[in-house]
């Protein structure tokens, strides 16, 4: 049922450690240059969201990791999200009816900038749109690494951004990827996208020391020490997990050196040196949209929750309930 006051809102606000709540909120009216965007659909990026969720975020990096219309402040009361899709209700006349993507925390109506604000391309469903983000990610971890024609690549790790990554490898042409996941329940997604999914112990057994390049996007600790194991003489390792406050131990001692391996960090805050002189932040969000317009993406949406049990759903996915990509949907 649509509110009857366009200015009153209801936001997702992670309260504490596990604890989640809905809140109701008065906008400002759009001003010149903003725009009053009703929510259709939010994605929940489970592994950052999850541990904000928890209060795993590091003092360290509170300003860092704030999201770009992040209310609030870690580790909580904090309003937190990037992927939300919802179609414009006011503002400028160049936008008014679009439907658009906005790097916004989970909330059924909000005002922002026009320019924070991403037009669909016309073939792109406005539910699968919320992998924007992850797409964003995993096309900022291809630029970090710079996979060429005929590489043998691993993806440890088969949650969104490491099927996204697998799946954008595997179009380079003479290139082998294994997407790796100890999860048996991950290779129907993996046949859908048409990659060939192992488990550590058939990596182990078949890519030892095979790769030439190796992504690490499983967010468990244990899966780093397990890249440089399949990474080939001077090959790279790309670490795009992010932790939290967990600490990682590395056996850099061994052959790390004598094989000269190289492991560089990608993260999504910022372009990749490779293209950061010719692409900005909304360049790159444009052209991972369009990425998305592929139908064999919908594999990684694996369901919906109302937004009235976001608080429930964000619990559960938080303690683990298995899960790729979940969509809040707006009623």
């Amino acid at each position: 049922m649509t509110d009857p006051d366009p200015l009153a809102a209801t936001a997702f606000w992670s309260l504490a450690a596990g604890q989640g709540a809905l809140r109701r909120e008065t906008l400002a009216p759009p001003r010149d240059g903003e725009a009053l965007v009703r929510t259709l659909f939010s994605g929940i990026s489970r592994g950052t969201e999850s541990l904000v969720f928890r209060g795993e975020v590091p003092e360290s990096e509170w300003q860092r990791m704030r999201a770009p219309f992040q209310a609030g402040d870690f580790p909580f009361p904090v309003k937190y999200g990037y992927a939300a899709v919802g179609q414009v209700e006011r503002g400028p006349a160049e936008l008014a009816g679009r439907t658009v993507f906005c790097l916004q925390p989970h909330q059924d109506r909000f005002v922002a900038p026009a320019n924070a604000l991403v037009p669909l391309p016309a073939a792109l469903p406005p539910r699968r749109a919320v992998l924007g983000a992850n797409m964003e990610t995993a096309l900022n971890g291809l630029w970090d690494a710079r996979p060429c024609l005929g590489d043998t690549v691993a993806v440890v790790g088969a949650g969104v951004v490491g099927c996204l990554l697998a799946a954008l490898v595997a179009r380079i042409p003479g290139t082998r990827v294994r997407l790796v996941d100890p999860d048996p329940g991950k290779l129907a997604v993996a046949e859908r996208l048409g990659l060939h999914l192992l488990t550590p112990e058939e990596a182990e057994r078949e890519l030892t020391e095979a790769c030439d390049l190796v992504f690490h996007v499983s967010g468990n600790p244990a899966g780093l020490p397990a890249c440089l194991t399949l990474a080939g003489f001077e090959a790279t390792v790309v670490e795009l997990s992010w932790y939290g406050s967990q600490s990682v131990s590395l056996p850099l001692g061994r052959d790390f050196h004598a094989r000269r391996l190289r492991l560089i960090s990608s993260q999504v805050g910022t372009p990749a040196p490779a293209r950061r002189a010719r692409r900005s932040h909304r360049q790159r969000l444009f052209q991972a949209l369009e990425l998305l317009c592929d139908p064999v993406f919908e594999a990684l949406v694996d369901g919906e929750v109302a937004f009235a049990d976001l608080p429930e759903e964000m619990s559960r996915l938080a303690h683990g309930a298995p899960a790729l990509c979940r969509v809040v949907r707006y009623d």
